[in-house]
């Protein structure tokens, strides 16, 4: 039975590469609950859809993805429970991504914040708009940066500048993010999923049986920092929860 798509997934194809588009434009494509669930099965149906030799995922509207949804914050602080399937979810889909089998390439078509951030990195090429950014500003709202960034960023840049863009959650630019390892290419935004689509066909013709498994044994290092990190790193951004910080945030949200 074909993988019907959360009304915040939309899936598209061009030739063997399935294009997938978080669609939630109206809220910068934050990740309210239903969009968690479907970025966590999505990539099990593309794995056994035979048609689909490579995918890449990008944002609708103008940013790629803004993380965390903020009702759904304030409820993971209000509601123990939400706040226990949310985290786990999270990992979940950390999990998913790094075990999809076929090549996965980001158009970073927009600003990549928190989680959507995290969600970018984990694809394996990354292409961003010359004119946006990503950061990772957990630790500014009073979160310890558990789901992605303090698991896998050491993997992909120095120690000490993932210290520093984790610790102060400033952004950074496309061309830094090039520089430092978050993203492949940084290219003009108009020929973005262009470049994208069109790597995507090139490794759709790749010998698939060596492609695959080249991927597995380099993505076995990404899954040992998360088996190594994540358990740790979640437990602490859920204790979050419980500090005056993470009030203090809640009640600036509920404010407006």
């Amino acid at each position: 039975m074909p993988y019907a798509p959360v009304p915040e997934i939309l899936i598209e194809h061009d030739g063997p590469v399935a294009i997938v588009t978080l669609n939630n434009p109206d809220e910068l494509n934050a990740f309210v609950d239903s969009m968690h669930v479907g970025m966590r099965e999505i990539w099990g149906y593309l794995a056994q859809d035979r048609s689909v030799r490579a995918a890449v995922l990008t944002g609708a509207g103008r940013a790629f993805c803004a993380g965390g949804h903020i009702p759904g914050f304030i409820r993971d602080y209000d509601d123990p429970q939400h706040r226990r399937d949310s985290l786990r979810g999270a990992r979940r889909l950390l999990d998913a991504m790094a075990e999809f089998p076929k090549p996965l390439i980001a158009a970073v078509n927009g600003p990549a914040i928190g989680l959507g951030c995290s969600v970018a990195v984990s694809c394996d090429v990354v292409y961003i708009a010359e004119s946006t950014f990503m950061s990772d500003p957990h630790v500014s709202i009073g979160l310890v940066a558990g789901d992605g960034g303090a698991v896998t960023w050491p993997l992909m840049m120095s120690i000490l500048k993932a210290k520093y863009y984790l610790l102060t959650g400033d952004r950074i630019p496309a061309t830094d993010c090039v520089d430092m390892g978050l993203a492949n290419f940084a290219v003009p935004g108009d020929k973005l999923l262009e470049e994208a689509v069109g790597l995507g066909k090139r490794l759709a013709d790749q010998p698939q049986q060596a492609l695959e498994e080249t991927k597995r044994a380099l993505n076995l290092h990404v899954q040992a920092a998360i088996q190594r990190v994540a358990p740790f790193a979640f437990a602490a951004e859920s204790e979050s929860f419980s500090t005056d910080d993470v009030r203090r945030t809640v009640e600036k949200f509920k404010k407006g």
